[in-house]
């Protein structure tokens, strides 16, 4: 309990006190002598939380259940939300009320404009990730949807047989870090490869713009045999790199369109975040995607874009099994790494 002040401080010296306290609060978020959240960030931060409760039942199974803790990176701090055990080398702020959990801080150790989830503190999948100004994402609206697809992450890792299955796929070389992932010697640059996966690409942009439901299916039926044809001409240990990546971003970048379209149509942000001065509409967001989205997929190269060509290639399976398979998210995680078991599933099912 405070002590109580043995008398009253005089007009003048409460005022400097007040002004000092204010401006310890308002020092800006990556200021080394005050480890204080920017109100941006945390407002953006807020945005995310309160997206994942509202939205959550409606964009996959088990949503709000999984792990949600952030590693927010800035110049010199790093700040850790809604993490159940943390480190050590972590100090608390306190709890704050609009986040909704206690906000910890550390000296920064990590690259600001990094962007991934992994188990980085004492083994619970984090979202680690650098301010929107200081990555790719750039303004608040594209970074708080990150941060949705990040969740996703959170909730793969999260599952209790995920690690043992993964390491079930002898890719990693002895790795133990995880930037096997990133970094496997898949054969991009092989102009067959590049040829057959480029053909496959078309064939789903061909498959997304059909809307007879029978033409799709037999069109699917046709592309899984070309699907099958691309995997039996690569080395085993590349197949399986190819599903798996297929299977984790390319579905993580389903839900993220997903988690677009939903918000576009349903979502109404926060007054805090609509004020935000770098505020885009989840609208013009969606609007953008469905533009961009056929072209991505038709226009990239597997040498350029190499492991990244796999996430609208997955993404393009995922929006094709929601149309003959509403309920496939239900079966994602027993068919492990293996997206085209589900594509088989939906022309199975269809043909009954």
């Amino acid at each position: 309990m405070p002590t109580p002040i043995a008398r009253p401080l005089c007009g003048r010296l409460v005022r400097v006190f007040s002004f000092l306290i204010v401006a310890f609060l308002t020092t800006p978020i990556c200021s080394s002598a005050a480890p204080v959240l920017d109100p941006t960030d945390r407002v953006r931060l807020a945005e995310f939380y309160r997206m994942n409760q509202i939205l959550g039942d409606s964009i996959w199974p088990g949503w709000t259940t999984a792990p949600d803790a952030v590693l927010l990176i800035c110049d010199s701090v790093e700040f850790l939300i809604h993490h159940p055990s943390p480190s050590a080398s972590f100090e608390s702020l306190g709890y704050d009320s609009l986040l909704g959990g206690d906000v910890l801080w550390r000296p920064r150790v990590l690259p600001t404009n990094l962007l991934a989830t992994y188990p980085a503190i004492k083994g619970i999948p984090t979202i680690v990730i650098g301010r929107a100004e200081a990555t790719d994402r750039k303004t608040s609206t594209p970074w708080v949807i990150t941060l949705v697809h990040e969740h996703f992450h959170q909730w793969q890792m999260s599952q209790p047989w995920y690690f043992r299955s993964v390491d079930s796929l002898r890719l990693s070389g002895g790795d133990k870090t995880g930037n096997w992932m990133l970094n496997y010697p898949f054969p991009y640059d092989s102009e067959e490869f590049s040829d057959m996966f480029s053909a496959l690409c078309r064939q789903l942009s061909n498959l997304l713009q059909t809307e007879n439901t029978d033409s799709l299916r037999a069109e699917l039926r046709a592309y899984l045999s070309e699907r099958e044809r691309f995997q039996t001409n690569i080395k085993p240990a590349d197949d399986r790199y190819f599903s798996f990546q297929v299977w984790q971003e390319g579905i993580a970048r389903y839900v993220e369109w997903k988690i677009i379209d939903l918000a576009a149509r349903r979502y109404k942000p926060s007054d805090a975040f609509l004020a935000l001065p770098d505020y885009k509409s989840f609208e013009a967001i969606a609007q953008r995607y469905r533009e961009n989205y056929l072209k991505e997929l038709t226009t990239q190269k597997l040498s350029e874009s190499k492991r990244v060509a796999f996430y609208p290639f997955g993404s393009a399976e995922g929006m094709i099994l929601t149309r003959l398979l509403p309920d496939w998210p239900s079966r994602y995680g027993k068919e492990r790494f293996s997206v085209e078991r589900l594509l088989e599933t939906a022309v199975d099912q269809t043909q009954r």
